[in-house]
């Protein structure tokens, strides 16, 4: 684009920590503001980040130098924030899911391309090089058509570690919508749209006590299933099952299993931008780990900002809101499917995000250099 997107941050939480490491590594990609409904935490990122200012969220919103509002509030604020900034005339780029519900992620899509502005939404995990690595194998035909999948996350609970785990357990939350949509991006992206779900969920506690920080012993309530297990159809044919947990306690399975006709492939973790891809071909005697072929190297969040800010005008980005506005319905789907024991159709599609040639960004190559 010839300069740099101009960004302003709502919602000053713990996740705003990544982004600005990888800001300040991206050229692409220009902090001006920051804000948050405790002016005490914008004004602290503020201080800390040359050329950044802390503003209220209408000033922010308001301000002329923004191009695109990182919205990093709790989902439940997701789509409220996306409507306000498309409605200043900004584009959005959310954490993720795109929103709470499929209702309001459509009003979000509906309403940015009325005003002509772009959506983009995380995770952009996928545009590493662990998941990347594993789309080029597959695309090379290295294990031939893929038959099946298998995704698991498995964890006791955020309440653990997190001093105010509520919203985990509150509509929005829960394993499916909280980590879901790592996977099932991954998924998707590995082998593309989904056409129907079936799912089954459960909750094994009406209350979570929150282990750390200033509130812990404080009960939470549980309003939300906290296990989920899915079933996906891909328009391909391909199967996948998802296994999503806040109650089981540890997994050695895999986070992402990929089955072919010819091999299997061991996917690394889709909340990481990297890992080892291992493949087992029909006939070998052992898995190989494959050299690193694709995605963005050395990436992390924040990333999928600067891809947005590479795309051609008029073109969806690889981390766009038609994709998390998928993924979102899938995961709805299957929480649907799981309480009416159906089979639920899913009425949206979306092309396979384009591949990532393995990428090193300017500044980076910069930084190489210099060693």
């Amino acid at each position: 684009m010839g300069k740099p997107l101009r960004v302003g941050i709502i919602g000053c939480g713990a996740i705003i920590a990544q982004y600005l490491t990888n800001f300040r590594r991206l050229d692409q990609v220009q902090l001006v503001a920051v804000a948050d409904l405790d002016p005490a935490r914008a004004q602290a990122v503020a201080d800390d980040y040359d050329g950044v200012r802390a503003l209220s969220v209408e000033e922010l919103l308001a301000a002329d130098d923004v191009d695109l509002v990182l919205n990093l509030t709790i989902p439940a604020a997701h789509a409220d924030v996306a409507l306000k900034a498309i409605a200043a005339g900004k584009s959005v780029y959310g954490e993720k899911p795109l929103a709470a519900t499929t209702a309001e992620a459509r009003q979000v899509l509906d309403a940015a391309r009325q005003a002509g502005v772009v959506v983009g939404c995380a995770p952009d995990t996928v545009l590493g090089t662990g998941i990347q690595t594993a789309r080029k194998a597959i695309d090379d035909g290295l294990i031939g058509a893929p038959i099946s999948a298998s995704a698991t996350m498995v964890t006791p609970g955020h309440e653990r570690w997190h001093p105010n785990p509520d919203f985990y357990y509150q509509p929005g939350g829960g394993p499916l919508l909280d980590m879901g949509p790592y996977y099932v991006t991954a998924l998707v992206t590995l082998l593309g749209p989904v056409v129907s779900v079936l799912g089954a969920a459960s909750h094994t506690r009406n209350e979570r006590t929150i282990g750390s920080g200033p509130r812990q012993g404080e009960k939470v309530p549980v309003t939300i299933d906290s296990h989920v297990t899915g079933i996906l159809v891909h328009a391909s044919g391909a199967l996948s099952t998802l296994f999503m947990s806040f109650d089981a306690v540890k997994s050695k399975s895999p986070n992402i299993e990929i089955h072919g006709e010819r091999g299997s492939l061991v996917v690394p973790d889709p909340n990481h931008f990297d890992g080892d891809v291992q493949l087992f071909s029909l006939g070998a005697e052992d898995w190989e780990t494959l050299p690193v072929s694709a995605g963005y190297v050395d990436s992390g969040r924040g990333f999928g900002i600067a891809d947005l800010a590479a795309t051609p005008e008029g073109k969806e980005p690889r981390a766009g809101g038609t994709l998390a506005y998928h993924v979102l319905e899938v995961m709805e789907s299957v929480l649907k499917a799981a309480h009416s024991g159906m089979t639920v159709s899913i009425q949206s599609t979306v092309e396979r995000p384009e591949s990532v040639a393995l990428t090193v960004l300017a500044e980076q190559a910069d930084a190489l250099q210099a060693k």
